[in-house]
């Protein structure tokens, strides 16, 4: 008896390289094309983490070549007893969540602002992305003149107007530096918000607003329970993903404190490249950047959850 087509069709085996064929040729192209990306990617993120992860376990300091060799768990060890880990930690805590609450709120506000029939709106609206787009070398620099106590004009305008009796040395105190940074990165920070959520307050339909004000709904009423809603796929993409960027910042509070003073502003980001490139301890300094990418997903699970939370909050609903 023959082998006919029918029984090669029920030949799993010959189904699975028909479809394995099948999807070759239908994407190969778009794997030609994207393949030297994932490539790059590769080398450029994965290859150091897997390096960085086996560092982790081994003591290696450029200063000190003999004691070279693997420890094990050590290197953690060391670092979760160390007392400066996590008043890091907390620094760090404390430089995200004012951040990103800071970014959010005055995003909000602006946004709401430039949503209404103002004078000048389209001037404000071309003119508010100036501070995002400034590189954050040059807005530490500009930032760090402006706070400077002996030259700065933040300090002088103050005492001109009698708020202030003497200078104060914004970036240089301990209780002040950590206030100031996220000030300036609340500065920074904020027109991408704004222009977020300016784009999604755009998108409310203004029949559910409309049918709010014959219900006699109270601006704030319209705002929370008509225009909110449709904000909230907004808000959990940039909040999540500022977390994120924030709690790895590294170059804005390196460029304006150093970590300073003293240790005021100094977070696991800074500390990392302290233990590598000042110390050259790399052993640490890699089981200190494990925990960190340890603590950014736990962050990120937070985040999730709570915005999880948030989905429960009552969604706009179409009028028909």
């Amino acid at each position: 008896m023959g082998i006919g087509p029918q029984s090669l069709t029920r030949n799993p085996s010959v189904l699975r390289r028909s479809k394995v064929w099948t999807f070759i040729r239908e994407y190969y192209v778009a794997y030609v094309f994207s393949g030297p990306a994932i490539l790059f990617l590769v080398g450029l993120l994965f290859v150091p983490m897997v390096y960085v992860f086996y560092l982790s376990f081994r003591q290696v300091n450029l200063l000190l070549p003999a004691a070279h060799g693997f420890v094990g768990w050590q290197n953690y060890l060391y670092v979760l007893q160390s007392e400066p880990f996590w008043l890091y930690v907390r620094h760090d805590v404390v430089w995200t969540l004012g951040s990103v609450l800071g970014e959010y709120a005055v995003g909000m506000t602006t946004a709401v602002l430039l949503d209404q029939k103002i004078v000048g709106r389209a001037f404000f609206r071309g003119i508010i992305i100036v501070p995002w787009l400034v590189p954050i070398a040059v807005a530490s620099v500009v930032w760090t003149w402006i706070l400077d106590p002996s030259y700065g004009i933040l300090d002088y305008l103050l005492k001109q107007i009698g708020l202030m009796p003497t200078a104060v040395d914004w970036l240089g105190t301990p209780s002040l530096a950590m206030l100031s940074i996220i000030f300036i990165n609340i500065w920074r920070s904020f027109p991408l918000y704004t222009l977020m959520l300016l784009a999604s307050l755009q998108a409310v339909p203004k029949d559910e607003i409309d049918a709010a004000l014959i219900d006699g709904a109270s601006a704030f009423q319209r705002f929370w329970m008509v225009k909110f809603p449709y904000l909230k796929i907004a808000s959990i993409v940039l909040v999540g993903l500022n977390v994120m960027w924030v709690f790895n910042n590294f170059s804005f509070i390196w460029l304006l404190t150093t970590g300073g003073p003293i240790t005021a502003t100094t977070t696991p980001a800074i500390e990392i490249y302290q233990e590598a490139f000042q110390s050259f301890n790399f052993g640490d300094a890699a089981a200190l950047a494990v925990l960190m990418i340890l603590l950014l997903f736990v962050t990120f699970a937070i985040v999730r959850a709570l915005f999880a939370i948030w989905q429960k909050v009552r969604a706009p609903r179409p009028i028909g």
